[in-house]
């Protein structure tokens, strides 16, 4: 069983997924959270705290989900890295779905809240390139960033019923990083 904060953080997370950041709130935490109204105030004193504490949290979940999902090693070739990064689309589109719309949600209200996390992944990627020998790494890992958000987008919006093709991903992966 978490801890009362990591509870109410997780509640926040929830609601922010399901509301957006303008539905979260401390009662609305309260009710997620299936604790009696109030609890979320004392823990969190005003709405600041909170969404500073729920970015923390998510931050937490995200170092958490990298390392579940990530390789043991870096990827010996481009189409391990595609598999690779189609499997993590896949995983931030279904079984974390609501971490990702509350990211989402969470980016869209405080832009910069995102932007350390951004670099971190476009960082990495381009490192991951370079040692492939793909020309143009940093370049062609912003693109391949892009192009995970706008599937991760799409997966959650406009395409929400379709079933999400990892050989599609991969492939687009691929072209984007092969001349």
């Amino acid at each position: 069983m978490p801890d009362r904060r990591t509870q109410l953080l997780d509640a926040a997370l929830a609601v922010v997924a399901d509301r957006g950041m303008k539905g979260l709130t401390h009662r609305a935490v309260d009710a997620a959270a299936e604790v009696a109204e109030g609890t979320t105030s004392n823990y969190y004193r005003n709405r600041a705290t909170l969404v500073a504490a729920v970015l923390e949290r998510l931050l937490e979940l995200d170092a958490a989900l990298l390392a579940e999902q990530g390789p043991a090693g870096p990827p010996r070739s481009v189409e391990e890295l595609a598999n690779q990064l189609a499997s993590l689309v896949l995983a931030l589109a279904g079984q974390h779905a609501g971490l990702t719309r509350a990211r989402l949600a969470l980016s869209l209200d405080k832009p910069e809240s995102v932007t350390a996390g951004h670099f971190r992944l476009v960082g990495g990627l381009e490192q991951a390139l370079a040692a492939l020998g793909v020309p143009d790494a940093g370049a062609r890992a912003r693109d391949v960033a892009d192009y995970g958000d706008g599937v991760l987008l799409h997966l959650l919006t406009v395409r929400r019923d379709d079933a999400p093709d990892a050989a599609a991903i991969a492939s687009a992966v691929r072209r984007l990083l092969t001349p």
